[in-house]
């Protein structure tokens, strides 16, 4: 695996590549459902490259940026053993070099669930989003299902800027009691992983109760109460393309939360349809 620090190092390999290239973009911490994505892309392309990347941008004041995993040895043997043909991990100052004063505007679809949470979070993510792939001109990119919201923001930013990359979505890679994974996820303790398991039972149980939105946050919302270090941030029954919130389920739809547990904040979602 060729290890690429800089915009110069990857346009000198970039001539040699053999396309189809696919990308699957990390912020590092690999688990089993990065490499999902990235043995997807192996199966469909000819190279597969990964980025690692602490992005900044991303994280509004108080949030867990200075205190994110960063495991990248570990992410490295990971990458080898799978077959990744190239890693491309920048530094801050290569992605946003000084005098850097541009950020990429999402429209409704990212002022809303996380991001009316997450006052920013968006915008960073099309940003970053934005200038990997005009870096890397990838063919294809894949992203994982619990980051819903993110992949159609990104879906969006893909067409309306002609990037012209195939964005691939990717089911869900679950902990074997359910707890979708996700690097934060090493933050909890043995206690809080027990409770956040309530999570994905709460969001099972809506695919039992009908078709009526308020029925489905009802038991959703019911079940999480039940658990003492839970407590629910948003709960979302909407058109599973516009994320437009919806009365019932007469098309695809999809149902999303975050919850705290203790100060820990998890998202999930599932797919009914």
């Amino acid at each position: 695996m060729q290890i690429l620090e800089t915009i110069q190092d990857y346009n000198e390999v970039s001539e040699t590549i053999v396309r189809s290239l696919g990308l699957v973009t990390t912020m590092g911490a690999l688990h089993d459902g990065h490499l999902s994505l990235m043995r997807r892309s192996i199966e469909d392309n000819m190279e597969t490259l990964v980025t690692i990347f602490v992005n900044p941008m991303q994280f509004s004041p108080g949030d867990d940026y200075e205190r994110y995993p960063r495991t990248i040895k570990s992410d490295i043997d990971k990458l080898n053993r799978e077959g990744v043909d190239y890693l491309f991990r920048p530094s801050v100052e290569e992605m946003y070099p000084e005098g850097f004063d541009t950020l990429i505007k999402v429209g409704q679809i990212g002022q809303i669930l996380e991001g009316s949470s997450r006052i920013g979070h968006f915008e960073g993510v099309a940003t970053i989003v934005s200038k990997i792939f005009s870096i890397i001109r990838p063919d294809r990119a894949y992203f994982g299902q619990k980051d819903a919201q993110q992949i159609r923001i990104i879906k969006r930013v893909n067409e309306d800027l002609n990037f012209g990359v195939e964005v691939i979505e990717c089911p869900t890679v679950r902990e074997v009691d359910g707890l979708a994974m996700s690097s934060r996820n090493t933050y909890l303790s043995s206690k809080q992983k027990h409770a956040a398991k309530v999570i994905y039972q709460a969001l099972s149980l809506a695919r039992t109760v009908g078709n009526e939105a308020s029925q489905i946050k009802g038991v959703v919302s019911d079940l999480i109460d039940k658990e003492p270090l839970a407590t629910l941030d948003y709960i979302s029954v909407a058109d599973a393309e516009t994320l437009e919130e919806i009365n019932s389920i007469e098309c695809p739809a999809l149902v999303s939360l975050a919850v705290f547990i203790d100060d820990m904040r998890l998202i999930d979602n599932i797919l009914l349809e």
